[in-house]
């Protein structure tokens, strides 16, 4: 398998070929390759040929960051204007970062911008500098109501961010039982899926990952996750003015404009906390596991763990995969070139 290094420089050089300018380039892949690393492919680098795709057919703006203006005094509405995800998201949060600063909370509602990736990556940048984030955003339907057979929501995730002395606290799920993506990585290995996952195009329950595509996710934790994800899917798209349900498009293929939404918020924790916040994690992981092979888990431990070993060694992609973003650097439509980036202030 090709080094990290390699793996970068190539992904890279993919991107810059595409017609994405160094820095954009470097916080797409930034995000592409911290989901590699913490064991999370469904999000990582199998996504970037397709990224690539959307740029080529014209659904995505690598150009972009968005633009935005204040809706009140902490609510920053932002049109991604078709931008790549994470550059949109990093602009917004840089904006209302500074905002909350000042008034303790502020908050960004994007429409318009492509996938955003692992929300867990904006919560840790966020917290490790100091402040909360909540991060929510939404997808096309994929995901079938308690009780249902059809796709008629979102996978609806959310991320939180908390620092700490040592480390921030970060959570991420998803409100389905798994990602859509994580189904695509089950594909592209040619692995089944468990029987739990998803429902087929008729509704049936398949271990079938190609199958499953064009049918629907479970929502995780039956009624209550299904509940959630719904409660979600309405605030997002109340509070950023995107699509929603079955019109939401642009997330999974190369062709159609993303019209989904996303929410940051942003606040400012009380001073000193950040010691309280690890010694109480610290005692959680070390109280008594029900299993004594077992240790008791923080929510991002295990993700952790996994980084560090891979930063040491390979990341294992699959085969296709690396051959598709070889190919795309070598063959792209046109040499590494900066573009000019547009950027808007507050």
């Amino acid at each position: 398998m090709p080094s990290l290094q390699e793996i970068r420089s190539v992904s890279l050089q993919a991107l810059c070929r595409a017609g994405v300018s160094p820095s954009y380039a470097e916080t797409q892949l930034s995000l592409l390759l911290e989901a590699e690393l913490r064991g999370v492919p469904s999000h990582g680098l199998l996504r970037l040929p397709r990224i690539i795709e959307r740029i080529g057919n014209g659904a995505t703006d690598p150009s972009t960051s968005g633009a935005g203006h204040w809706r009140g005094n902490a609510l920053w509405q932002v049109d991604g204007r078709q931008g790549l995800g994470p550059v949109v998201a990093v602009e917004a949060l840089r904006t209302i970062c500074r905002k909350a600063s000042d008034t303790g909370v502020s908050m960004a509602a994007v429409r318009n911008c492509d996938h955003l990736g692992m929300l867990a990556w904006y919560a840790e940048h966020v917290a490790a500098q100091g402040q909360i984030l909540i991060a929510l955003t939404i997808s096309e339907a994929l995901v079938h109501p308690w009780g249902g057979r059809q796709a008629l929501l979102g996978t609806n995730p959310i991320a939180i961010g908390v620092p700490g002395a040592d480390a921030p606290f970060v959570f991420d799920m998803a409100t389905s039982l798994v990602s859509m993506g994580k189904i695509h990585d089950h594909a592209s290995r040619d692995l089944p899926i468990p029987l739990d996952w998803a429902l087929d195009a008729q509704g049936n329950p398949t271990v079938d990952p190609n199958a499953a595509k064009s049918g629907s996710i479970a929502p995780f934790g039956g009624a209550k996750g299904y509940g959630l994800g719904l409660a979600f899917e309405l605030l997002v798209a109340s509070l950023a003015g995107s699509a929603i349900g079955r019109d939401v498009k642009g997330t999974l293929d190369s062709t159609e404009l993303c019209n989904k939404g996303d929410v940051f918020i942003v606040m400012e924790p009380l001073a000193d906390t950040g010691a309280v916040v690890s010694r109480y994690l610290e005692a959680i992981r070390q109280s008594p596991p029900s299993d004594p092979a077992t240790p008791v888990r923080v929510p991002g431990d295990r993700a952790l763990k996994t980084r560090a070993e891979r930063m040491d060694g390979n990341i294992s992609l699959a085969a296709d995969v690396w051959e598709n973003i070889q190919q795309l650097a070598q063959h792209g439509p046109a040499p590494c070139r900066a573009t000019q980036e547009k950027t808007y202030e507050a």
